[in-house]
C-alpha cells in the first residue's frame, strides 16, 4: 500500500504529531500566569490523547492490512494497544496535573515528551518490520529516559535516568545485532517475509550448512528477545527496573509500569507470531530444534519468582511495586508461552485489567507522598483510620494485584492459567503450579501493606489530607477493578475482536473453551 493510501489508517499517529507541535508552540509562546499555563497545556495535551484514542476506535472494524509498504500494520491487535496505551497516558496526564513532582516551569516539556512517548508506543505496537521495530523501540526509550530524569535538581531522578540509558543502550545494541543476523541470513526485514523465508531456507539446507543456520538463528532469536525482555522487565533483563521506578517522578513511574510494558508485550507477540509461526502449524514453533516454549516458560517462571521473592524484602513502596511489576511480567509471559489463541487472548485481557489496578496502586502512593513526602511502608501505618476512603481503595487495588476474587485481577489470572493448562502437557502444568505458588507469595507482601494500614497504629492520628481531585481519580480506577471482576463480558468481546494480526494466521476469535457461556450462545 502506497504512503498516501496508508495515511487514512494512520489517524492516531497523525493526531499525536499535530498535538505535539501544538503543545510545544503553546509552551514557547504562552505568557500567562504559571498556573493558567499549566492548565492550558494539560488541556491541550489530554485533548490530543483523547482524539488519538477516538481515531483508534474508528479504525476498530477496518480489517487487517500492512501499510507504508509493509513497515507497519493496521489491524485489530494494533488498535487494541493504541486504545489501551492512550488510556494509560490520559490517566497519568490527569494525575500529573496536581503533582508537585512536575513543576510549572517544566510542564510544557513534560507533556511534549508524554505525547511523544505515546506516539512511539503506538508505532512499536504496530511495527511489522525489523527496522521499524528498532526505531520505534528507540523512540519509546528516549522519551522514557527524558521523562525519568525530568526532575533536574533531584539526584535520584538523574541517577535513575542514567541507569535507564545505560541498560537501554546495551539491550538495544544486542537486539540490533540479532536483527542484523536475521537480515543477513534471510535477506528481509519484514516479519511476514521472514515467516516464509525461514522454513524455506532451512528446508533447502543440509549437513554443516543446516547446522550453521540453526545455530545462528538461535543466537539471533535470543538477541532479539533481549531487547524485548528489557522493555517488559523480564529476568535477567530487569536490573534497571527498581532503581528507575524509585528515582523517577511518581506519575512517570506509574506510566512506565503499565504502558511501555504493554507495548513491549505487543511487539514480542507480533514478532513471535509473525516470524516463528507457519500457516501449516500456526502455534508450534518448530523452525529450530530448540524447545523455544520451554525456554520462554523458564524465563516466565524465573521472572515471577525473582520478582515476588525480592519484593518481600522491600520497605519502599515504589521499589516493592517495581518488583511486583517484574513478577506480573512473568505471569503475562505465561500467556505468550501458551502460543495459542487462548494465550494471546489472556495476555491482552490481563494487560487491560492490569492497567486499572496497577495505576490505582501507584496513584495512591503519589497521593500520600504529596502530603507526607514519604514512600515507605511505615508512612501507611494507621492509614485506615486517618484516610479510610483512600486506604479502602488501596486495599482493593492490592487484592486485585494478588488475584483474589471477585476482583478483575482474579479473572485476568484465571484466563492466563486456563491458557497454560489447556496445553495439557507436563511442562505447562509445572509452569501453572509455579504461577499459583508465586501468587500466594505475592499475597504475602501485599498483605504487609494492608496490615500496616489497618492493624498498626501511627503516632500521628490526624487526617493526611488527600486531595479531593486525587480521590476522584482513584474512584474512577477502582470502579473497573471491581466491575470487571463480576461483569467482564464486554471486555472479553473487545479483546476477542482484537486478535487479528496482519500477515499471520491468527484467528479473530478465541476458542470456545475459554469463552463464557453467554459468548458461546451468541456465537452459536
Amino acid at each position: 500500500m502506497s504512503a498516501f493510501e496508508s495515511l487514512k489508517f494512520f489517524g492516531p499517529e497523525l493526531v499525536l504529531t499535530i498535538f505535539i507541535l501544538i503543545v510545544a508552540f503553546t509552551d514557547f509562546f504562552y505568557r500567562g500566569r504559571p498556573d493558567r499555563k499549566r492548565m492550558v497545556i494539560t488541556d491541550a495535551s489530554l485533548t490530543g490523547v483523547v482524539l488519538s484514542m477516538a481515531a483508534a476506535i474508528l479504525m476498530a472494524d477496518g480489517g487487517s492490512r500492512l501499510i507504508f509498504f509493509g513497515m507497519t500494520a493496521a489491524d485489530g491487535f494494533a488498535v487494541f494497544f493504541k486504545i489501551l496505551l492512550a488510556g494509560a497516558v490520559l490517566l497519568v496526564g490527569l494525575i500529573s496535573y496536581r503533582s508537585s513532582e512536575v513543576s510549572d516551569s517544566e510542564i510544557g516539556e513534560f507533556h511534549v515528551f508524554l505525547l511523544a512517548l505515546l506516539l512511539g508506543m503506538n508505532l512499536l505496537a504496530s511495527a511489522a518490520n525489523l527496522l521499524m521495530i528498532y526505531l520505534a523501540l528507540e523512540f519509546v526509550s528516549i522519551a522514557s529516559y527524558i521523562l525519568t530524569g525530568s526532575k533536574r535538581n533531584d539526584r535520584a531522578s538523574s541517577e535513575a535516568a542514567l541507569k535507564y540509558v545505560i541498560y537501554g543502550a546495551f539491550a538495544s545494541g544486542i537486539m540490533l545485532f540479532g536483527m542484523s543476523y536475521l537480515y543477513g541470513l534471510f535477506g528481509s526485514l519484514d516479519l511476514v517475509a521472514l515467516q516464509s523465508a525461514i522454513p524455506e531456507r532451512l528446508a533447502a539446507a543440509s549437513g554443516t550448512e543446516l547446522l550453521y543456520l540453526k545455530a545462528t538463528l538461535a543466537v539471533a532469536a535470543v538477541m532479539v528477545f533481549a531487547g524485548f525482555g528489557y522493555k517488559i522487565a523480564a529476568v535477567p533483563f530487569h536490573m534497571w527496573c527498581p532503581d528507575v521506578y524509585q528515582g523517577a517522578p511518581t506519575p512517570i513511574t506509574a506510566l512506565l509500569s503499565v504502558a511501555p510494558k504493554a507495548a513491549g508485550f505487543a511487539i514480542l507477540m507480533r514478532f513471535f507470531f509473525g516470524t516463528f509461526t507457519s500457516a501449516v502449524a500456526p502455534f508450534s514453533v518448530t523452525t529450530l530444534d530448540v524447545p523455544w516454549l520451554w525456554v520462554l516458560g523458564l524465563v516466565s517462571a524465573v521472572t515471577m519468582t525473582v520478582g515476588n521473592l525480592t519484593a518481600i524484602q522491600q520497605t519502599n513502596l515504589k521499589r516493592l511495586l517495581a518488583y511486583s511489576s517484574i513478577a506480573h511480567a512473568g505471569y503475562i509471559l505465561m500467556g505468550v508461552v501458551a502460543l495459542s489463541e487462548e494465550g494471546m487472548f489472556s495476555v491482552l485481557f490481563y494487560l487491560a485489567v492490569y492497567l486499572f489496578m496497577n495505576l490505582g496502586a501507584f496513584f495512591v502512593i503519589l497521593s500520600v507522598r504529596e502530603k507526607t513526602g514519604s514512600e515507605d511502608i511505615e508512612t501507611y501505618r494507621g492509614l485506615g483510620q486517618r484516610e479510610p476512603f483512600t486506604a479502602a481503595l488501596f486495599a482493593i487495588f492490592l487484592f486485585s494485584l494478588a488475584g483474589l476474587p471477585p476482583l478483575a485481577g482474579f479473572i485476568g489470572k484465571f484466563y492466563l492459567f486456563a491458557a497454560v493448562i489447556k496445553q495439557a502437557s507436563y511442562w505447562y502444568y509445572v509452569l501453572a503450579v509455579v504461577g499459583i505458588v508465586n501468587s500466594v507469595v505475592g499475597l504475602y507482601y501485599y498483605a504487609r501493606i494492608i496490615k500496616a494500614m489497618y492493624l498498626e497504629k501511627s503516632e500521628d492520628t490526624s487526617p493526611v489530607g488527600i486531595l479531593a481531585f486525587h480521590k476522584v481519580l482513584l474512584f474512577i480506577l477502582v470502579v473497573p477493578t471491581l466491575v470487571l471482576g463480576l461483569f467482564w463480558e464486554p471486555l472479553q468481546r473487545g479483546v476477542s475482536n482484537s486478535l487479528s494480526i496482519a500477515g499471520t494466521p491468527v484467528a479473530a476469535e478465541t476458542s470456545d473453551e475459554i469463552q463464557s457461556p453467554l459468548a458461546k450462545a451468541e456465537r452459536d
